[in-house]
C-alpha cells in the first residue's frame, strides 16, 4: 500500500497562482473556469523517489500533471529487461497511454521527490463539458508530446552517440527554459544508468562521451549539475540549428 500522501501547504496553491499555468491543463482558461479546474483536480499528491505513480497492465483512473521533480516512463519485457520511454518535466501530463484501452502500457516512476496534480478519469468527461477550451488544451499537450518522441525516435534510430545525447541535453535545456529556469545550467535528475538506458548506450559509453564533450568544452559536468558552455557546438551535434 502506498504511503499516506503529504498535501499540507501545497493544497492551498489554486491552478491560477501556479508557475506552471501556461504549461499545464489550465492555460488559456478564464477565471471561473480555473476554478471548476481547481474543484476536479486533487492537487499535489507526493510520491517519493522510485515510487510507482501505476505501473503496466493497470486500469487507467487519472491522468498527471508533473508539479514538481520528474516522473520516468519505462516498459518492461517479459524478460524482465527495461527500456525507459521518457522523461516528464513539471507541467507535462503522465499516463495518457491509459486512454487507448482503458489500462496504461508503460510504468511510471518518479525521480526524486515528486508532486503531481491528478485529473480522475471519472471525472474527464464532466470537466470537458462544463470547462470550454479544456478538452483543446489536452489535445494540444498530446500533440507536443508526439512531436518531441517523433523527434527523439529520429535521434535513437538514425544519429550516434554523442548527437544522441546533445539532442536530449537540448530537449532538456529548452523545456527548462520554458519553466522559467536556465537553459544553460540545470540538474539531471535522472542517474546515468537510466539516461544511457534511454539513450540506448552502454553506461561506459556515455561516460566517455560526457567525457569528451567536458574536454572539448562543450559543457561541464559536476554529479548531475550539467553546465553547457558552447550552445552552438551543442546545437551543430544535434543536428539543430533552428533551436
Amino acid at each position: 500500500m502506498k504511503a499516506i500522501r503529504q498535501k499540507e501547504a501545497a493544497d492551498s496553491i489554486s491552478c491560477a497562482a501556479c508557475s506552471l499555468v501556461n504549461l499545464c491543463l489550465g492555460k488559456g482558461l478564464d477565471q471561473a473556469e480555473l476554478d471548476k479546474l481547481d474543484q476536479i483536480i486533487d492537487k499535489k499528491t507526493q510520491y517519493d523517489n522510485e515510487e510507482y505513480l501505476f505501473h503496466s497492465g493497470e486500469t487507467m483512473t487519472a491522468v498527471y500533471a508533473v508539479r514538481s521533480g520528474m516522473v520516468k516512463t519505462l516498459i518492461t519485457t517479459e524478460g524482465g529487461a527495461e527500456q525507459i520511454t521518457g522523461f516528464h518535466l513539471p507541467g507535462e501530463l503522465v499516463g495518457l497511454d491509459g486512454f487507448g484501452d482503458d489500462r496504461h502500457l508503460c510504468n511510471a516512476v518518479a525521480l526524486g521527490t515528486t508532486t503531481v496534480c491528478e485529473l480522475k478519469v471519472e471525472s474527464f468527461d464532466w470537466v470537458c463539458e462544463h470547462i470550454q477550451g479544456i478538452r483543446a488544451q489536452l489535445m494540444r499537450m498530446i500533440g507536443e508530446e508526439l512531436n518531441h518522441e517523433q523527434g527523439m525516435l529520429l535521434a535513437l534510430g538514425q544519429m550516434k552517440a554523442d548527437e544522441r545525447l546533445a539532442t536530449l541535453l537540448l530537449s532538456l535545456s529548452e523545456r527548462y527554459k520554458k519553466r522559467g529556469f536556465s537553459a544553460l545550467e540545470f540538474n539531471l535528475p535522472m542517474p546515468r544508468h537510466d539516461l544511457a538506458n534511454y539513450l540506448g548506450l552502454a553506461p561506459e559509453t556515455l561516460s566517455r562521451i560526457f567525457s569528451k564533450m567536458h574536454e572539448e568544452g562543450i559543457l561541464d559536468v559536476s554529479g548531475r549539475d550539467l553546465r553547457i558552455l558552447d550552445m552552438p557546438r551543442m546545437r551543430k551535434l544535434a543536428h539543430c540549428s533552428q533551436c
